[in-house]
């Protein structure tokens, strides 16, 4: 008898075992961890066999496939896989178990691009240049530094020194600068230009569960990776879930389990993450202060996209807020369900928020250009927090669109929509500036659960936290709203709002009401 194409195609699979590889559903070649040796039992350590099974798929341009059913165990050695093809984890599962491992630094996975970096030249830039005077092969993702000049200089518990002045943008070939410039570089001291491949990498699928470390630290935080890395530019992930277990009293912060650093055009589509157990350390100041660990972080990154990402207990204030991001430019979030959306040493370009529901640590931003809020949901203290430690400052405008803010999540609170903080006595590096316009359209605030000596709620804080200050003891001053416009607001208790307890603040504030 002949044989039929299912059972051909089955012979030809285990001689393709052989070499690594075998046929998916579609018929395409695709390489698998159990032909590199994984067992997928959930004990044995199957990271070796998950590395040699990229390297082999990575240097015959092949895509990865794990095996539904399996669990597979990544072990405690100092190991990374490289991912550079397309990978789909499907159901597969994955334990990370962090009580004892050998280096806590090291990343899981990696996934990289194959093009080589390419030699960018860049001396000097002025702040929203549009063109340099370079042709790079294709198109690239660069960054710039100047080290010369810090900014973000933190102030609070976690003072600090700030950061190298710092930009990142897709340079085109033509030349042209696709995304904004944010300061002026009479010189810069790096440049990184990273191809951007044409391609998409789609990583696909994956339940991960982290049982979580139990490090101790007397002082200071000792971040840990173990995690997945993305430095490609056009990625994207789908559907992949992340769960943590086994927290104790005791830890240290995650440095993020999605961490995207210094890449463009990345989407995270329908993935779910897990909060972290919030433990404290003894900060910069001396004093204690709550350690930030992440299950998403993003640094340096241009376009990124973040659609229908979920995570559970959104108002539980144990857990840390699962949101970090740096130097980021062009951010969206829509359809999400995440306890807070963050932007620590800025945002730049559009920063939109779209048809989401942000938890108790509500959405902060720091940074320029256009804050969009639309069809949301927030219980956070503020409806946007301008985080006080880099001083409070969005140089640009804000618009709010068909919003219900629920202030503290529905604790008793006087609610002060916009949370602003910075007495112009510290110098951030770089000039600070609230919202110069402010649009309002149909905001619902749910004001019930207040004080008795409740009048209402306020649009802003005081900048000043209720501190008089000569105007002569202000060195570095903080640039005003000049307008808000209101329409269609609406709050449960009835009551008119306010500008602000600051003076200042009243008498600059333009208000049009509809």
């Amino acid at each position: 008898m002949p044989q039929t194409g299912g059972n051909m195609k089955t012979i030809l699979c285990v001689a393709l075992l052989l070499v690594g590889t075998c046929f998916s559903k579609e018929g395409a070649e695709v390489v698998t961890y159990e032909a590199f040796g994984a067992i997928g039992n959930g004990v044995a350590d199957d990271l070796p066999a998950i590395c040699k099974a990229h390297e082999y798929a990575n240097k015959h341009a092949l895509s990865v496939r794990s095996k539904p059913g399996a669990t597979y165990h990544l072990g405690r050695r100092a190991l990374t896989a490289v991912i550079a093809t397309d990978t789909d984890w499907n159901t597969s599962r994955f334990t990370i178990d962090d009580t004892d491992v050998e280096n806590h630094k090291k990343s899981l996975f990696e996934v990289r691009s194959l093009l080589k970096p390419e030699v960018v030249k860049i001396d000097r830039l002025k702040r929203d240049q549009k063109q340099i005077n370079m042709r790079p092969e294709r198109d690239c993702f660069v960054m710039v530094e100047n080290a010369n000049k810090r900014i973000f200089i933190r102030k609070g518990l976690n003072q600090n020194s700030g950061s190298p002045m710092r930009d990142c943008f897709i340079l085109r070939k033509n030349g042209s600068i696709a995304s904004p410039i944010d300061w002026d570089y009479e010189q810069i001291t790096r440049v990184v230009a990273r191809p951007m491949d044409e391609k998409r990498l789609t990583l696909k699928g994956g339940v991960f569960t982290t049982i979580a470390n139990r490090m101790k630290q007397g002082k200071g935080s000792n971040y840990w990776s173990r995690n997945i890395v993305i430095s490609r530019s056009n990625t994207l992930v789908e559907g992949l879930k992340h769960h943590v277990t086994g927290e104790t009293d005791v830890g240290q912060p995650y440095a993020g389990f999605i961490k995207v650093q210094e890449c463009a055009d990345i989407t995270l589509r329908a993935c779910f993450a897990t909060g972290h157990k919030k433990y404290t350390t003894i900060g910069s100041a001396g004093k204690p202060v709550s350690m930030g660990s992440y299950d998403y972080n993003m640094n340096t990154v241009v376009n990124l996209r973040m659609i229908r990402c979920r995570m559970d207990h959104i108002l539980d204030r144990k857990l840390w807020g699962v949101i970090g991001s740096n130097f980021c430019k062009n951010v969206l979030l829509e359809d999400c369900v995440l306890s807070r959306m963050d932007a620590h040493q800025g945002v730049s370009g559009e920063y939109t928020i779209r048809r989401c529901t942000l938890g108790h640590m509500g959405l902060n931003a720091i940074g320029r250009g256009l804050l969009t809020l639309e069809d949301s949901t927030l219980y956070g203290r503020h409806l946007v927090n301008l985080r006080s430690d880099y001083g409070s400052t969005w140089e640009g405008n804000l618009v709010v669109r068909n919003c219900r803010w629920i202030p503290a999540g529905g604790a008793s609170t006087v609610p002060y929509m916009i949370g602003a903080h910075n007495d112009g006595t510290h110098d951030f590096g770089y000039p600070c500036f609230m919202p110069r316009h402010i649009t309002l359209e149909n905001l619902e605030v749910d004001d019930r659960n207040v004080p008795k000596e409740y009048e209402g709620m306020y649009y802003f804080t005081d900048p000043d936290s209720g501190k008089k200050k000569p105007e002569a003891g202000r060195p570095f001053p903080y640039r005003l709203t000049e307008s808000l416009t209101v329409s269609g607001l609406k709050t449960a208790s009835g009551k008119k709002p306010k500008i602000s307890p600051n003076q200042a603040l009243q008498a600059n504030v333009s208000i049009t009401s509809h």
